[in-house]
């Protein structure tokens, strides 16, 4: 008898142990990949976020933040990072608005663990990967043909820029003075910045337009700056004598392409950004993908990276009249 109720207990007692150590299944939680744009609000970071969160979807298990600082100051872009490396976030992928003062931030970031990436524009250190939007080369030629084109082959332009320290702008900048001798008619005259603000941006061409009264184009190689600058043209009646050219979204050009203040400008897929550095990060994140490999992208391909961790998402496409309605609807 006291065999038998001996063995029911411990019967008794494996059962309620059994119970004990029973747990239900938790789901593991999704990694957090922080896209940083230069600064919240413009409208090519906004088309990067629908393609990060694109790429995440099709990945599945993955949360996309999409943050930035309010303006294009360094500092303030330092705090995001620093705000990101306190969430234990898996993977940062920024666009630098300054190739040295970020540098600290980003060591830091890698430090932690956090994978970093940067696209559109770079830092001199602190990164993993660049995916750059295309080749200097290709932007610079790009844009001095633009213009050459607006101008018939012979005139004055100036160009508009975002920030002094933006690490894209310099190098576009630099490398359209390079190839200036393949559109010997173009005498470049001044570059002004416009801190990626439409108010300084169009004060800026404003004052261009009135400085230098035989000026034929503007060049902004930066969708701010191009969309202010058209506006400055038009509000100073010279719609049809100066022509604005450079790097813009065709939502957002639009306007000024059927004004004729555009008559063509080049972009990327500012979308295919956005979900190629969020499958670059999960590359990373998952050990899939170093510099010196080809990484494997979705729908865009393999991306090759060099062993400086350098790569490139391919060449500008131009619009005008003829291509701009189906582009705006998407970008």
């Amino acid at each position: 008898m006291y065999r038998r109720t001996l063995l029911a207990g411990l019967g008794a007692a494996t059962a309620v142990s059994g119970a004990g150590l029973w747990r239900p299944a938790v789901a593991a939680a999704p990694l957090r990949i922080a896209i940083v744009a230069k600064s919240l609000g413009i409208g090519f970071f906004n088309a990067v976020h629908v393609g990060g969160d694109e790429a995440a979807k099709s990945i599945g298990g993955i949360e996309v933040i999409f943050t930035g600082p309010t303006n294009t100051a360094a500092e303030n872009q330092i705090d995001v990072i620093n705000a990101l490396i306190a969430q234990h976030v898996d993977a940062i992928a920024i666009s630098a608005n300054d190739p040295d003062a970020l540098v600290p931030a980003c060591k830091r970031a890698l430090q932690r663990g956090i994978k970093v990436v940067t696209y559109d524009s770079t830092v001199a250190d602190g990164r993993l990967l660049y995916l750059a939007d295309a080749t200097d080369e290709q932007v610079g030629i790009t844009c001095n043909k633009l213009a050459s084109d607006a101008c018939g082959g012979k005139g004055k332009v100036a160009i508009v820029s975002a920030t002094v320290t933006s690490t894209n702008q310099n190098a576009w900048i630099a490398a359209m003075k390079k190839a200036l001798p393949q559109t010997p008619g173009l005498d470049l005259i001044a570059t002004v910045y416009g801190d990626d603000l439409s108010d300084k941006s169009y004060r800026e061409a404003t004052a261009l337009l009135q400085k230098y009264p035989d000026l034929a184009v503007i060049i902004a190689p930066s969708t701010v700056g191009i969309t202010a600058s058209a506006k400055a043209v038009e509000d100073a009646g010279k719609t049809g004598k100066v022509f604005v050219t450079g790097l813009g979204l065709p939502s957002e050009c639009a306007g000024a392409v059927a004004k004729g203040t555009i008559k063509s400008f080049a972009i990327w897929n500012p979308v295919d950004i956005g979900y190629a550095v969020v499958e670059i990060s999960h590359a990373l994140i998952k050990g899939t993908g170093a510099a010196g490999q080809s990484i494997d992208a979705g729908r865009l391909g393999k991306i090759a990276f060099d062993a400086q961790g350098n790569g490139t998402l391919g060449v500008p496409t131009i619009y005008d009249k003829s291509n701009i309605d189906a582009a705006a609807k998407l970008f």
